[in-house]
């Protein structure tokens, strides 16, 4: 297939500047039998997220007798690709998701606080439109401190690159699949630390700065969004969780 002309008189398809997010709605404690949820959608992307932990580790001789074990399953729902059914069951990119987005929240969390148990991020992608892995973070994070699990900062994370020879954040999937690099980023913003970097495709140094302080200003508004929606969660009256419509 020949590739799509991404940026048209200096906007991205979909009419966003280079610096402009998709449009995010996050909302947090929307599943009663998990210990912490939430839902993201962002641009065409829908998230949904449950942790349950800290709880006995399972099986036992996994337990670590210093600090809590994690646990990530990232899957996508068979029909959260048009284009294709995604099969059932873990394939390799699913784990090594999980593997890398574990390896994050394992950076994040107070873990010796727990020690002998197991805590339990099930990440699963409703509908797919680029940049799950960020979405899924960033709604694993929300769900996490709805569980009530301490960590160092709520982690945001975002893709940026490059599309048409221009450095933009947030891709879309068609400027995922056709732009010349693609970079998800997972950010502790309160310090700016950088817990997750990969990039797929060449960028310059001077482009990687370029793109990284996109980054960080998309984390700032990601971070107000999150805050917000446990906010919401936690003002008035706890009632039962209940999924957006």
């Amino acid at each position: 297939m020949e590739k799509p002309t991404l940026v048209v008189e200096g906007k991205r398809l979909d009419g966003r500047a280079f610096d402009q997010l998709r449009p995010i709605k996050m909302k947090a404690h929307v599943i009663n039998a998990a210990d912490g949820s939430a839902y993201v959608e962002w641009g065409d992307n829908k998230v949904l997220v449950g942790v349950y932990g800290p709880k006995e580790c399972l099986p036992r001789h996994m337990a670590n007798p210093y600090k809590a074990i994690v646990k990530c399953r990232y899957s996508m729902a068979p029909f959260s690709v048009l284009e294709e059914r995604i099969r059932t069951g873990p394939s390799r990119r699913s784990t090594e998701l999980s593997m890398v987005i574990r390896q994050v929240f394992e950076h994040t969390m107070f873990l010796e606080a727990y020690p002998e148990t197991e805590i339990d991020i099930f990440i699963d992608i409703l509908q797919a439109g680029g940049g799950t892995r960020c979405a899924g973070i960033t709604a694993a994070s929300i769900a996490l401190a709805d569980a009530g699990i301490p960590m160092r900062d709520l982690i945001c994370a975002v893709s940026a690159g490059k599309i048409d020879g221009q450095i933009a954040v947030d891709l879309s999937k068609d400027e995922d699949n056709y732009g010349e690099a693609d970079v998800p980023v997972a950010i502790a913003p309160r310090n700016k630390d950088i817990l997750l970097f990969q990039m797929d495709g060449l960028l310059t140094r001077d482009e990687i700065e370029h793109m990284l302080d996109l980054a960080y200003s998309a984390s700032s508004v990601i971070n107000r969004m999150q805050v917000d929606a446990l906010k919401e969660a936690y003002s008035g009256e706890r009632t039962e969780a209940v999924l957006p419509l």
